[in-house]
């Protein structure tokens, strides 16, 4: 099936109407396609062709977006690369790639035929996992896995002609990137941070009606005074656990938090506020596991059986809306028993001292693995370890409570805000 291509669209329908918002300028989305088209062609006198792979190792920014919606429109498909990479993987990645792009758009043009419609069966961008638990892999997305998680996000949302949404997450990872190509199919504007700075982001909350966060993220503008942001509709915020008393200060400023749970391999949200998006089927194996069947599931990603096996844990509560548990890698089995990360992280993070934890197993000749935890305590906060312990085994059973508590001034994370809890074993 073949749809109009999202860029022509919305110039053709809103063509004075803010498409982009980074760097200190704005473009139109007039603007942004005669842009899109002079990179479309500019690509073709470097040698891309239609369903050519082509790499955009630049920064969040105009370029970035020009360089995205110029592969678009040659019906190329982007690679965004992580400039957080070391070199080795950077190269890694372009060697895959007909053309890498890692300057802004200039030069000589050639005549190129640009699309008019997308194929929603073909490739539109590969992006690469976050890598938790090792080498992030490519995953391929076609134009349907798009269209379909901008209309589900649309539908759990609600979708204003004026939506105006933040994004300070890497372009390279697909919670950053679905941004762009969302608010393309919308018409709306997509306002882009090089990076996530803490003035400039608390600056813009106050035009901005949608933003995309990580927990971190969300506790360090509580931390700098948001409150009540006055055009807000609401945080989406996932990337991790979400600990209970940070949605419970985020109420008490006046901010609405939408919890969302996504992946990679379904193209960003596959939850929004517990429940599955319309077009997505969330499902538990008998282990726990969850399976998400839909058209926002990348072909390369489904089982034999047709359906993401995610590797991540969950409940479904009565109301069919879904519960993060953990990552089935992460479970730690003590003395026969199975500790979820999760569960210990959250207790913990109650606790007033405690800024943020991260649980994790350690061998242990005795019970095989022991729980262990690591800790950042908040500004100006003092506590011990005993005192944390005792504050686990009030709320938890034994086995659950941490052999070990150490502290950190901060945890390890991937770009795009995910624990990388292997670094702490």
């Amino acid at each position: 099936m073949e749809v109009q291509a999202w860029l022509p669209r919305a110039a053709e329908r809103r063509p004075d109407a803010t498409a982009l918002v980074a760097g200190g300028r704005t473009l139109s989305y007039a603007a942004l396609l005669d842009d899109a088209d002079a990179a479309a062609r500019r690509l073709h006198a470097r040698g891309a062709r239609a369903g050519d792979r082509v790499g955009i190792a630049l920064p969040p920014g105009v370029a970035f977006a020009v360089a995205l919606h110029g592969c678009l429109r040659l019906g190329a498909v982007a690679v965004p690369v992580d400039l957080r990479l070391g070199g080795e993987e950077r190269a890694a990645r372009s060697a895959t790639c007909a053309v890498t792009v890692d300057s802004p758009l200039d030069g000589r043009e050639a005549d190129a035929p640009l699309a008019a419609t997308h194929d929603l069966d073909a490739v539109a961008a590969v992006i690469h996992t976050s890598g938790t638990t090792g080498t992030g892999r490519a995953i391929e997305l076609t134009y349907g896995n798009w269209l379909w998680s901008a209309l589900g996000s649309a539908v759990a949302l609600g979708l204003d002609p004026a939506e105006r949404w933040l994004s300070a997450l890497p372009l390279a990872h697909v919670g950053g990137l679905s941004i762009l190509l969302r608010s393309a199919i919308y018409g709306t504007t997509a306002v882009v941070h090089p990076a996530f700075d803490l003035d400039a982001v608390l600056d813009e909350l106050r035009r901005s009606t949608l933003v995309s966060l990580v927990p971190t993220q969300l506790s360090r503008l509580l931390d700098a005074g948001l409150r009540e942001p006055p055009r807000l509709r609401a945080v989406l915020l996932g990337g991790g656990p979400i600990p209970p008393v940070l949605l419970e200060r985020s109420a008490r400023a006046g901010v609405t938090v939408v919890s969302t749970y996504g992946l990679t391999e379904a193209c960003s949200q596959v939850t929004t506020g517990g429940f599955a998006l319309f077009c997505t089927r969330v499902a538990l194996s008998a282990a726990g596991e969850i399976l998400v069947g839909g058209p926002t599931v990348a072909p390369g990603a489904r089982g034999d059986d047709g359906l993401l096996h995610s590797g991540d844990l969950g409940s479904l509560d009565a109301d069919g809306s879904l519960r993060i548990t953990g990552r089935a890698a992460d479970t730690i089995v003590t003395g026969g028993e199975n500790v979820a990360p999760a569960e210990v992280e959250a207790v913990l993070e109650a606790h007033a001292a405690v800024s943020e934890a991260a649980v994790h197993a350690r061998p242990d000749d005795e019970w095989g693995e022991a729980v262990v935890a690591t800790v950042v305590l908040a500004p100006g906060a003092a506590a011990t370890a005993d005192e944390l312990r005792a504050h686990v085994r009030e709320r938890l059973a034994a086995f659950k409570v941490p052999k070990d508590v150490g502290f950190a001034t901060t945890l390890p994370r991937t770009p795009s805000g995910k624990l990388l809890r292997r670094l702490l074993a």
